[in-house]
């Protein structure tokens, strides 16, 4: 059951921060009841750029993010790309390409687009975040912890994190009260997640089974 955390995460996860920066623009900022729409994050800082761009970049952004969640990788990225061109100082944008050449194994692209994400925002909980998965992806267990956590920190209530969090305590570095903080944090960020309730339900049992050992050996 515990290698279940592997399986790739729907599209949903990976794009909420970019899909709600644009959304967020023309709403009152209430989160919608859909955990699959939940707020990943979005800054201030954010908001301006897309409140001083015209509107058809705004069609231009919405119409790359829907068709990067459609699964058409190839013309999202032409589309952002395009995006970049005339409005290069959104790290959003950058967040998204970084995801897209993930999703095609293009590591080092993925790379470059996550450093042009914090170098204009250093902060940013999408792009540390993406870069705390890169980390995993290649053993580096500690750097992508601390990627995460930064993410987690500049940005409390970014879910995806405290999810990446979990399993990279669980998995990789066997702390599993921590992993089991992480994923009740997310569970709380999103709501009810029948399947992330039911590792929570396991991880509490194997924490206090761990609990009674040490007991036991002193």
């Amino acid at each position: 059951m515990w290698l279940q955390r592997y399986i790739n995460l729907p599209m949903w996860l990976l794009i909420p921060a970019t899909v709600l920066v644009v959304a967020g623009c023309a709403s009152s900022g209430q989160k919608p009841a859909d955990r699959s729409q939940t707020d990943a994050g979005t800054t201030a800082g954010e908001e301006r750029v897309l409140l001083d761009i015209p509107s058809h970049a705004l069609t231009l952004f919405e119409q790359a993010v829907a068709v990067m969640a459609s699964g058409d990788f190839v013309d999202a990225e032409l589309r952002f790309k395009e995006f970049l061109l005339q409005y290069p100082a959104y790290p959003g944008a950058h967040v998204n390409l970084a995801i897209i050449h993930s999703q095609n194994g293009n590591e080092r692209a993925a790379q470059a687009s996550i450093d042009a994400a914090l170098a204009l925002n250093p902060d940013h909980p999408a792009a540390l975040n993406q870069q705390g998965m890169l980390f995993r992806r290649n053993g580096k267990f500690i750097e992508a912890e601390a990627a995460y956590l930064k993410a987690v920190t500049a940005s409390p209530d970014y879910a995806l994190a405290h999810y990446n969090l979990g399993v990279l305590n669980e998995l990789y570095l066997q702390r599993l009260d921590v992993a089991l903080q992480h994923f009740e944090n997310y569970q709380e960020l999103v709501g009810s997640d029948k399947q992330v309730q039911k590792w929570i339900a396991d991880l509490t049992r194997r924490v206090a089974a761990t609990q009674r050992t040490a007991n036991a050996a002193e």
